[in-house]
């Protein structure tokens, strides 16, 4: 599957939609999930048109690789997460419920978030 430059990830980059936006540079941009999971619920997406992980993985450069995880940690301490800990979530394809396709990152944090999945 190729990328959807109509998907709504790609549509908060270009600035067509409006987002909650918490953090950007070069690399990524942050903004708060607007159906919240937890009491923090950010998205951390790559600037560039990757599908999923395997995508991103395989096809950006090694600069936007660590510009991302980069980016991905800097929300993670900015928003005081480090030390009561916090949770980073990413869905790929149909089965892993992926709704979205552009590679994100979910960052969840803000109390104690229990299993990592439901029985």
């Amino acid at each position: 599957m190729g990328y959807d430059q109509n998907n709504i990830f790609a549509k908060i980059l270009r600035g067509e939609i409006p987002a909650k936006k918490l953090y950007e540079d070069d690399y990524a941009l942050a903004f708060a999930d607007i159906h919240p999971r937890a009491p923090v619920h950010v998205l951390v997406i790559p600037k560039g048109p990757y599908v999923s992980f395997v995508d991103f993985s395989a096809k950006a450069t090694p600069e936007e690789i660590a510009g991302f995880v980069r980016a991905l940690g800097r929300v993670a301490h900015d928003l005081g997460l480090d030390a009561p800990g916090f949770r980073i979530l990413s869905n790929a394809g149909a089965n892993g419920g992926q709704e979205v396709p552009h590679f994100h990152v979910h960052l969840f944090g803000g109390k104690h978030l229990g299993p990592m999945l439901a029985a």
